[in-house]
């Protein structure tokens, strides 16, 4: 009997591998946008505020194409929105990847709120605003989208996506509502869990036909003064 016979059984501690027909979702926030002033609203699309990138977001688009340069994406998507457009861009020319515009994961609409002064009610913290957290309905906003529209939108479009790239990755840059709402979706938690997305930053989700899995959120290592580009662990 060799000593190999010998040997006991072992089990070793595996990376994790997402399930054969999956997709990998990589969430990514766009770069801060412009200042919001009183008295100069943003420009609109379909309704929806539509600021350009701030100096800062510019800069944080280039350290995302910084740290995906090197990752295996199959695939870019952006929203209707300039500052996701603008946020793919260095990463879409890195990789050689036009991005396709997806409607669905538009930001949620914020009704009265809209052009920035979303930004100057939150500071304020009125009546609404409170509300707003407590409740965590962003229909508690006079005229904004209905949460259970804006989570129906944002579901339909994932799966829509992530059924069209199996055995795939995708890059959606997006917005820190939609990413918030994908993230709760996916734990099954309160609606404003993963509400906070920063600016620029990266989450990573494995969708299956029958499972979301959450692999990171809110990922900025890469915005970090320090970021040294590595082999990514998003390859």
């Amino acid at each position: 009997m060799s000593t190999e016979d010998n040997d006991p059984e072992e089990y070793r501690q595996l990376r994790f591998e997402a399930p054969p027909g999956s997709t990998e979702l990589l969430l990514i926030r766009h770069g801060e946008s412009a200042v919001a002033r009183p008295g100069q609203p943003f420009p609109l699309a379909d309704g929806h505020a539509d600021p350009n990138l701030a100096p800062e977001g510019r800069e944080q688009a280039l350290r995302v194409a910084d740290r995906l340069s090197v990752a295996k994406i199959d695939h870019i998507y952006v929203t209707t929105l300039r500052r996701t457009v603008q946020t793919a861009a260095p990463t879409a020319e890195r990789l050689g990847l036009t991005p396709t515009v997806e409607p669905g994961l538009r930001e949620v609409y914020l009704g009265e709120w809209e052009g920035g002064l979303f930004r100057q009610k939150i500071a304020e913290n009125g009546d609404i605003a409170q509300r707003l957290f407590t409740e965590q309905r962003w229909d508690v906003i006079p005229g904004a989208e209905p949460s259970d529209r804006f989570a129906a939108r944002v579901r339909e479009a994932v799966e829509r996506l992530t059924a069209a790239h199996r055995d795939q990755t995708i890059a959606v840059f997006t917005h820190g509502g939609v990413i918030g709402q994908v993230l709760a979706q996916a734990s099954k938690s309160r609606a404003f869990a993963f509400i906070g997305a920063d600016n620029g930053s990266i989450s990573h989700l494995v969708i299956t036909p029958q499972v979301w899995i959450i692999r990171r959120f809110n990922d900025t290592a890469h915005l970090d003064p320090a970021f040294t580009l590595v082999p990514s662990p998003l390859t």
